[in-house]
């Protein structure tokens, strides 16, 4: 898994590369620094397979950024991501953009 972040003023891009599953989630969870972000965006477009440890990690960081007066958007989903986000209800849950 590689894990690439940018910072924009108070918008933090984290691009993530690679399967998140039960043995790479807590890598990535490492890599989730939010800081003073008010909005963090996680491109998942190089992410082709998230399991329920990956699951839990989204919400875990989307309540994080709602408790800290942001958000937290995921961007560009691949349709086997998308469909797991859809058949959960995380789709209704999180910030899709």
């Amino acid at each position: 898994m590689e894990i690439k972040t940018k910072s924009e003023g108070d918008r933090l891009m984290i691009a993530v590369s690679g399967r998140v599953d039960t043995v790479t989630a807590p890598e990535l969870e490492a890599g989730l620094k939010f800081g003073d972000a008010k909005c963090v965006v996680l491109d998942l477009a190089n992410v082709p397979y998230m399991s329920s440890a990956g699951l839990r990690l989204l919400l875990t960081s989307h309540k994080t950024m709602l408790g800290n007066g942001g958000e937290l958007q995921i961007a560009n989903i691949q349709p086997t991501v998308k469909e797991v986000l859809d058949i959960t209800g995380f789709s209704d849950i999180l910030n899709l953009v």
